[in-house]
């Protein structure tokens, strides 16, 4: 069965994991985990220090939250020659296993990938997430090069709500989205605050 490539970029063998919320209340202050989070458009993750300000413009929105793959981190561990790295360490908001985040951005230009996270939380995903230059610092010599091509991937909150550990990943393309966007104003699939 042959199918064409536009197809196969929205196929995955299942669903991610939400593994762990990483929120850094200070810039260069220690990151701390955290278990339910809220996320809004024009500020990411609340809790953390870049939802302070209400972010405008193209640059700002496309990073408001920052994922990265949990399955990564014992390879940057051993390439930064170390026994393990603490994702807090790598300060990206989210931490993601169970799915390929690179596979979750489409190769076509136009083609918007979304990911709902939980039952409430839509991201658009804008692109890789590159390492600073502070990698080199926090991970030693090497770390630097360790997270090039592993920083994970940023995103522009399209919808947003509360998550916590353990929802659910997955991928829908704007037309999915759309229609379960429907449904849910139709009182279909109607998401609860996590504290109802």
């Amino acid at each position: 069965m042959s199918s064409s490539l536009r197809t196969l970029v929205t196929q995955h063998a299942g669903d991610g994991r939400l593994e762990a919320i990483v929120l850094r209340p200070k810039r260069r202050e220690p990151a701390v985990w955290g278990e339910r989070v809220q996320i809004e458009p024009g500020r990411g993750v609340l809790g953390d220090h870049r939802s302070e300000k209400l972010r405008v413009g193209d640059e700002f929105l496309r990073r408001e939250v920052t994922l990265i793959q949990a399955e990564h981190l014992p390879l940057l561990a051993a390439w930064a020659g170390r026994d393990s790295v603490d994702a807090r360490e790598l300060r990206r908001n989210l931490v993601v296993g169970g799915i390929n985040l690179l596979a979750l951005d489409s190769p076509f230009p136009g083609d918007r990938r979304l990911v709902r996270i939980g039952d409430q939380v839509l991201l658009e995903v804008t692109g890789p997430c590159a390492p600073c230059s502070r990698m080199e610092a926090i991970l030693g010599q090497g770390g630097y090069n360790a997270m090039r091509g592993h920083g994970g991937i940023t995103a522009r909150v399209v919808q947003g709500g509360w998550i916590q550990v353990g929802d659910s990943v997955h991928s829908l393309s704007e037309a999915d989205a759309l229609r379960k966007t429907v449904m849910v104003g139709r009182g279909t699939n109607s998401p609860t605050h996590p504290s109802e």
